[in-house]
């Protein structure tokens, strides 16, 4: 690559680290429900028919990483030992077990160089990714695949080369925690955005707006492979607006004059940014029924699998839109095998993009079959109706209608007669909706910071994240979604990290010796919802369960390392401790404790 020698070309080697089952039989013999933490509803072991009923487990932070278990051995043996007592087992593990097992993600270690012309365009960037996948490889390369095309995020890179190594090594095994790779590609681009900016002596905001993706490119084609098969086409977004609307919400334009007035009282204080682009909605598929029973109750099966996401008020809220109920008369069922043959669960924010559809063409279609019932019955045409209030009513005379319940038991048919009109029986549908590609959300967070440099302690002063995944069905859903998504990031990026001794043995096994952050440290989030709208399905939607960490690490980062720049300190690692921010100040930490 000859553009590496011709221009300004900067190099950064960075490291970025990190680091129970339930069964009964209860249904019928060869029959028995599963109570995991978290899973996908996914391919069962032909060991037994399993009737999956996860246990709400708040959030999303193990998700993905719990989902892997299932498929194991002490799954199997855990319903195993229920069929052969014929009475509950549960089986858990204590919380230095659970250290010592459960599988872990984010250790990396990257070495990049990004060469930019004189206005700051980037020309290109290359690099080496080594990626630890600990003793085995349940989910092949996954993670590595996924962070490599993570890394151009929202900007127009040239040329791109990648080197990507995927390294056994005798750690706890690797596989997917909330942001599944692709926090560490953002953080690695923007630490390298950041120095593009600090080397030209340009304001970093400027240094992203000259190489962002604009609006009129898309959908736009990067040029390599994600994990799903399909080329990285981003289908919609607005990287300036949504950028520009996390900088004005955080106050950014003011920032050096708030600095200054610090400085003066012997305070650092910093500023940092981030933006990341994410692929959601992974396929194939997920598939959900919406029944209208003669009772006129409604319910919803789909093989999505929550674990704290409010899955079941965003299904029935698309539901609702289109039968003309209240969302809360419709009833719910999530992975339950014994109702739902086919889906594949919860992960990689999928569930609005896949469930969320395969709900909103299956109650189209059932509000189309309530019309073409009800039209017979009140003989008028279908367009003169409407759903409303759980009934089928013309739009000319709101009071003459039929119940849902009476429409579903003419649908349900009678004993002898034929089904008029070439109907299918009772008043339901099921869809699988299946997506071609990704729909990609994307995201831009400022972190503004005081760090003290006696301690090392870092208090995030500011937060603010700029959020688009295309229509928001339930914004109060997005909101926790996102705002947990940051206290993840908040986790990763100052306190989480994994400790092994020389023959990786695990040191850190109980929460005094692995830290998570406290409700103290998680600050306030502002929040800017942006809607783009996906083409990519009917709904409009794109996912929303990772982005809250996915960009909030690399924004941290880059806030601690604007707060020490009058030291000189250089950041080029994840997390950044207190420990390690004092190690990193050397003398002048030294100083200010004498």
């Amino acid at each position: 690559l000859p553009f590496f020698h011709n221009n300004d070309d900067f190099e950064e080697v960075i490291f970025y680290h990190k680091g129970s089952f339930f069964s009964r039989d209860n249904i019928h013999p060869g029959m028995m429900t599963v109570h995991p933490t978290g899973f996908t509803h996914g391919p069962h072991p032909k060991a037994f028919n399993a009737a999956t009923k996860p246990m709400a487990a708040g959030g999303k932070a193990e998700t993905d990483e719990v989902a892997v278990m299932i498929d194991t051995r002490d799954a199997i043996d855990v319903a195993m030992a229920a069929q052969l007592l014929g009475r509950p087992v549960k089986w858990i593990s204590d919380r230095r077990e659970d250290f010592m097992t459960t599988h872990q993600e984010r250790d990396q270690y990257w070495d990049m160089e990004i060469a930019v012309d004189a206005s700051a365009k980037i020309i290109g960037v290359r690099g080496q990714l080594i990626h630890e996948t600990g003793a085995y490889t349940p989910w092949g390369i996954v993670l590595p695949w996924i962070t490599a095309t993570t890394v151009p995020g929202p900007y127009v890179i040239p040329h791109l080369k990648l080197d990507v190594l995927s390294v056994f090594t005798n750690k706890i095994q690797t596989t997917p925690v909330r942001g599944a790779g692709r926090p560490e590609a953002v953080t690695v681009m923007e630490r390298l955005m950041d120095r593009v900016a600090r080397e030209l002596k340009l304001d970093r905001a400027e240094v992203r707006r000259r190489n962002f993706i604009q609006p009129s490119q898309m959908p736009y084609k990067v040029g390599i492979i994600f994990r799903d098969g399909r080329p990285v086409t981003y289908d919609s977004g607005n990287y300036p607006a949504c950028l520009d609307g996390a900088l004005k919400k955080s106050d950014y334009a003011n920032f050096p004059a708030r600095q200054a007035v610090a400085r003066k009282d012997g305070r650092y204080i910093g500023i940092g940014m981030a933006i990341a682009v994410e692929a959601t909605g992974l396929g194939p598929y997920e598939s959900a029924t919406v029944r209208v029973a003669t009772s006129g109750r409604i319910t919803i099966y789909t093989g999505a699998s929550p674990q704290g996401q409010a899955h079941k008020t965003t299904l029935a809220q698309i539901a609702a839109d289109q039968l003309g109920v209240d969302y809360t008369d419709i009833d719910v069922v999530t992975s339950d095998t014994a109702a739902v043959a086919l889906g594949m669960g919860t992960f990689a924010a999928r569930t609005a993009v896949n469930a969320g559809n395969s709900v909103h063409v299956a109650a189209m279609e059932v509000a189309a079959k309530a019309k073409k019932i009800a039209a017979g019955m009140m003989e008028c045409l279908e367009d003169d109706l409407e759903l409303a209030g759980g009934h089928v009513r013309l739009k000319s005379a709101p009071d003459v209608k039929k119940p849902l319940r009476e429409i579903a038991a003419r649908a349900f048919g009678m004993p002898g007669f034929s089904m008029a009109g070439g109907l299918t029986p009772g008043l339901e549908h099921t869809a699988h909706f299946t997506p071609d590609q990704s729909a990609y959300s994307n995201s831009a967070q400022v972190a503004e910071v005081e760090v003290d440099i006696e301690t090392g302690e870092v208090k995030i002063l500011r937060h603010t994240v700029a959020h688009d995944c295309g229509r928001v069905i339930n914004p109060m859903v997005v909101d926790g979604q996102v705002v947990g998504g940051v206290a993840h990031g908040v986790g990763n990026a100052l306190y989480e990290q994994l400790a092994f001794d020389e023959n990786a043995q695990p040191l850190s096994t109980n929460f005094g010796e692995y830290l998570l952050p406290m409700a103290t440290d998680v600050p306030h989030v502002d929040l800017v919802h942006l809607e783009t709208p996906s083409p990519l399905n009917p709904l409009g939607v794109k996912g929303a369960g990772e982005g809250g960490t996915i960009s909030a690490i690399g924004a941290i980062i880059s806030a601690v390392e604007n707060a020490l720049e009058p030291f000189g300190v250089r950041i080029a690692e994840a997390p950044i401790t207190p420990m390690r921010i004092v190690e990193l100040l050397g003398e002048h930490a030294k100083g200010r404790t004498a």
